[in-house]
This record gives C-alpha cells, sequence and structure tokens, in this order.
C-alpha cells in the first residue's frame, strides 16, 4: 500500500510540473492502450464489414456498365446437315434464305445527359436492333450513333429517362504503368455485373502482333480475365475511373491475356461520332518491317543477299502502295525511316504513331536513309481508304 502512494504522489508530481499540451498530445495513445487491453471496439465497429478497394471501384464504375443485346439477320448456309432428311425439312419448311442471330457485349455510359454508350465496333457490326440493360434492370432500345472499325469502337445512343442515367468518371491511359491494378467490368457469358481482378501486363502493344492486319491499336494488356460478352465493357483502375475499353482476349496458346483500347483513344474517337462525322485516319500507303542494326549487318555480310541495308536502327519500307502518299512523296522500296517530325523511329510502331496524331493533308518530314544518302521527304497523309 505505501509503494501504491509512492507511485500516486509520483504520478501527482509529474503531472503538475508538465504542461496541459503534453497531457492532450499523450491522452489518445493513453485511451488506445486501454480499449486494447480491454478488448472493446469503437460502437457499430463490429458490425462494419472491411470491403477490398476493388468493391469500392467497381461500386462507383458499376452504375455506368450495362449489358448490350443485338440482332441480325445473316444468310442461312447453304448446306446445313440437318436439312438432308426429307421429314425435317417438311416440318420446318425451305432452309434457304435468312437466319436471325443474336449478339451480346457489354458498354459503359460516357455522357448521361446525351444517352451516349462506349462500346466495341464489333458488338454491334451491321445489327437491326439494340437493346441497353442498365445496371439497374431497366431495359432501353439503342440505335448506333456511329462505328470506327479501325479502332472497334462504336457508340450507342440510348434514350434519357427523366435523366437517371450515370456516366463513369474517365481516367488517363497514359499516366498507366505496367503493374497497375486492372479491373474488368461487363457480363461475361450474359451473367450481369462481373467483376474480376488483375494487373496491367504491358503496354502499347500493337495490335497488329496478334494477327489483326485491318487494326490501328496500341492496346493495354491485362491478365484480368475478359470472356465473351465482356466485349465493349470497361477497364478500371483502383480508383473506379475507366482506363480502357475491353476488345479481346487470347485464346489458345497464351490464353488468359486479355487487351482493351486505351480510354484515351477512345474519347478521342468518341467525340467523333458523337459530333456525327466520320472518324478520319491519316496513312501513307507503306508496308514497313522493323529493321535494327544487327539485322543489317548480319544481311550485309551474306554474299546473296538482294540488298545492301543501312545499319540502324528504323522502319524499312517493304512496298509502296501505287497513287498513295508515299508514292507522291517519292518514297521506295528500300528506304529506311528513322525519323519524322523530328521525332526518332526506331520500328513501324513508332512511325504509326506520329502518323495517327497527324492530321490529314497536312505536311510530314520524313528522315529517310536511302544507300548512303540521308533524305528530306515531305508527306501529306490522306484519310485512310474504307477498305483499311
Amino acid at each position: 500500500m505505501a509503494l501504491a502512494c509512492s507511485s500516486g504522489s509520483a504520478l501527482d508530481g509529474w503531472i503538475r510540473r508538465r504542461p496541459s499540451r503534453w497531457l492532450r498530445r499523450l491522452l489518445p495513445f493513453l485511451l488506445a492502450v486501454i480499449v486494447l487491453a480491454s478488448g472493446a471496439l469503437p460502437a457499430g465497429a463490429a458490425s462494419a464489414p472491411a470491403h477490398s478497394f476493388v468493391a469500392e471501384a467497381a461500386r462507383r464504375a458499376g452504375p455506368a456498365v450495362v449489358r448490350i443485346d443485338t440482332e441480325r439477320d445473316v444468310p442461312r448456309p447453304a448446306f446445313d446437315p440437318a436439312m438432308l432428311d426429307p421429314l425435317l425439312r417438311d416440318l420446318f419448311g425451305d432452309p434457304s434464305g435468312t437466319m436471325r442471330e443474336r449478339g451480346q457485349g457489354s458498354g459503359v455510359v460516357i455522357d448521361a445527359t446525351r444517352g451516349l454508350v462506349l462500346t466495341n465496333a464489333h458488338v454491334v457490326d451491321r445489327v437491326d436492333t439494340v437493346e441497353v440493360t442498365l445496371a439497374d434492370g431497366r431495359q432501353l432500345d439503342g440505335a448506333v450513333a456511329g462505328t470506327d472499325p479501325v479502332t472497334d469502337l462504336a457508340l450507342v445512343r440510348i434514350p434519357v429517362p427523366g435523366n437517371r442515367l450515370v456516366a463513369a468518371s474517365l481516367g488517363d491511359s497514359e499516366a498507366l504503368e505496367v503493374g497497375d491494378w486492372a479491373i474488368a467490368l461487363g457480363s461475361p457469358y450474359g451473367l450481369e455485373r462481373t467483376v474480376t481482378l488483375g494487373i496491367v501486363s504491358s503496354l502499347h502493344r500493337d495490335i497488329n502482333s496478334l494477327g489483326f492486319a485491318d487494326k490501328r491499336l496500341d492496346l493495354i494488356q491485362t491478365d484480368a480475365a475478359i470472356n465473351p460478352g465482356n466485349s465493349g465493357g470497361p477497364l478500371i483502375n483502383a480508383a473506379g475511373e475507366v482506363i480502357g475499353i475491353n476488345t479481346l482476349v487470347r485464346s489458345g496458346p497464351g490464353a488468359g491475356l486479355g487487351f482493351a483500347i486505351p480510354i484515351n483513344l477512345a474519347r478521342r474517337v468518341a467525340d467523333q461520332l458523337a459530333a456525327g462525322g466520320k472518324v478520319l485516319h491519316p496513312y501513307l500507303g507503306l508496308q514497313l518491317v522493323p529493321l535494327t542494326a544487327r539485322v543489317a549487318r548480319e544481311n550485309n555480310r551474306d554474299p546473296d543477299a538482294l540488298l545492301t541495308l543501312p545499319e540502324r536502327d528504323g522502319a524499312l519500307v517493304q512496298r509502296v502502295l501505287p497513287e498513295s502518299p508515299a508514292e507522291l512523296a517519292g518514297l521506295r522500296r528500300g528506304d529506311l525511316v528513322v525519323g519524322i517530325a523530328d521525332q526518332p523511329v526506331r520500328s513501324p510502331a513508332a512511325l504509326l504513331q506520329q502518323v495517327e496524331r497527324a492530321e490529314v493533308g497536312q505536311p510530314l518530314e520524313l528522315q529517310v536513309v536511302r544507300g548512303e544518302r540521308e533524305l528530306q521527304l515531305s508527306i501529306r497523309p490522306a484519310a485512310l481508304p474504307p477498305s483499311g
């Protein structure tokens, strides 16, 4: 008891000697120790569930995600094995003509005021009817406002019922880094409000390297699961902002890789489609292959080589299309493009990126190596023909 009294007196003396501001600083720590020691929790904390950042991001973007159901008439196959039996022909009638084909995809509302939904062009390609199901279950008839097959993007316009649409928040795909979180939303296989998680596996993945020669895209690669029906839905970041539009998944060897169109490109294309105009893609009329100094040296050492190549990195002209801007500018097969608009060119993809940012009809300066000479050529990009 004497010891307890002595300790209490010492504490009273310490309190009298210390300014009150030190007590105010120590009080929260003392209370935390008391709570932890007693096992007590603040009121309501025991019943409050702990949600992940994925749940929070999906909650923010989810109301803007829609399902898109389509129908169109397609020619019936000329040879239908099921119709070889005369009895079946009698039951079902003449198999010639057309049949109804149904499709499904996803989309995201990007403008609530005008009722604009962004999706993939292949989701609404040559369709007759479009039905949009909102996140709250409402079903609305939609109309295709415009498509751009080159970037696989399309706009669908839906009515604005009582101004109750919710638009997604768009992020900045240029700010992405490999390893950032990537969350895919959509309706794969018709299963609405599906969320999958992964990371950004790679950036600026050239779609031509995936076998799509008629497209012009640098894609976001992700390991977040993207399945049939996810096409056109958003890829979002940890903050719930749209960073891409899901477009395809690789099957077979390398399965499990998904790809999305960067939202910065999608925003530019959507603005042109919403304005009612065609999306113009500049083109030069060149077929290019990558060339490195090492590959050029190996070629030049070969006594049977057809031509001597410049031992530099760049985009080698393999073919010049007739009556194209490239032919008018004087480019030839075997030329090596090493620069454009004062920017170095180390690959065909780098050249294509600069051309895509150019304006149709406005001159571009090319730095070209031809044999042992370096030339400056001026070229005016034209609009990419409809055939791509």
